[in-house]
């Protein structure tokens, strides 16, 4: 199999860490960079968290480099409720990381993965798509290297930040519509379909019987994740969003997508960064954006099992 090659934006959070286990122990994917966004909690934090996440998973030889301190227009807001003041709230004290982060920024780590490349790369993003739009932005001419972007955010329903509006998309609106005007293959994984991927008991026992280091870590982390969840949402069983999106390359039989119109808006009083998605034509635009919708839930945490199986 030929492993895909990806650039991981993320804001861990613990659903980012589960995305980043399943890509780093995925054999469909070839995990080049991972760089970091600020969003569920501060820049330093998710920058620190990256680390931390590969570190547990006995990875050391991936570079990790921070991005964007907030989104392109507006003021950070942050999901401390859901995510604990560090971002990975649990552990009474979360581990040291084994490697330092990347002197070079995001953007420059961006630039050298893709130009360095030998085919396109893919850029999964599973928190405020703020470096990606930038990247777009001020490098069009990098455009042609980048295979695809999947990005968790949005949903075709109601919200979990406002009524309607998603968190990533809530926090950086701006940048979707920017990533959604590139002209890039692009597809959203919103709570639609995120809410399909629920930390039950059983799959937390599935994932904490593995025995290895990963697994240990990930224990504390889903018991505060659910907790919260349960808290805000009602929702014991808390929904592990991040790792759909990158199912979507990483195990593309478990996810389903539609090809259809998505709009973002900008500037209601009540709906700033609600993802507007037409899914039966009745505007008549161009489908511009994949949509995923149904997860095959089962064989989804049957790849983050093994995924995590295959880590330290």
């Amino acid at each position: 199999m030929h492993a895909i090659p990806v650039i991981i934006d993320c804001d861990p959070g613990h659903d980012d860490a589960f995305a980043l286990w399943l890509a780093l122990g995925s054999d469909a994917l070839d995990v080049r960079a991972v760089t970091a966004v600020g969003g569920n909690v501060d820049l330093a934090h998710t920058a620190n968290n990256a680390r931390v996440v590969l570190s547990v998973a006995g990875v050391s030889d991936i570079p990790v480099a921070a991005g964007a301190a907030g989104p392109l227009a507006r003021v950070l807001e942050t999901a401390e409720g859901i995510h604990g003041a560090n971002g990975l709230g649990g552990p009474a004290v979360l581990p040291e990381p084994t490697f330092a982060l990347e002197e070079r920024d995001a953007q420059t780590l961006f630039a050298d993965v893709l130009t360095a490349a030998e085919e396109p790369v893919a850029i999964i993003a599973t928190g405020p798509i703020t470096n990606v739009a930038i990247l777009l932005r001020d490098r069009p001419d990098l455009h042609e290297r980048i295979r695809e972007i999947v990005w968790m955010g949005g949903s075709t329903e109601r919200g979990n930040y406002t009524p309607y509006a998603e968190f990533n998309s809530w926090v950086d609106p701006e940048a979707v519509d920017i990533v959604v005007r590139s002209g890039i293959r692009f597809t959203m994984v919103g709570l639609n379909i995120t809410h399909q991927a629920l930390l039950t008991p059983a799959v937390r026992e599935r994932i904490v019987a593995i025995g290895n280091e990963t697994a240990r870590f990930s224990d504390e982390l889903m018991e505060f994740f659910c907790r919260t969840n349960d808290e805000m949402f009602g929702m014991p069983d808390g929904p592990l969003h991040d790792p759909v999106a990158v199912a979507v390359l990483a195990a593309p039989e478990t996810v389903t997508s539609r090809h259809v119109r998505m709009d973002v808006e900008l500037v209601g009083t009540e709906t700033r960064g609600v993802t507007s998605v037409d899914l039966h034509g009745v505007t008549g635009r161009e489908p511009n954006v994949h949509v995923a919708m149904d997860l095959d839930v089962d064989a989804f945490w049957d790849a983050v099992v093994a995924a995590v199986s295959r880590l330290a």
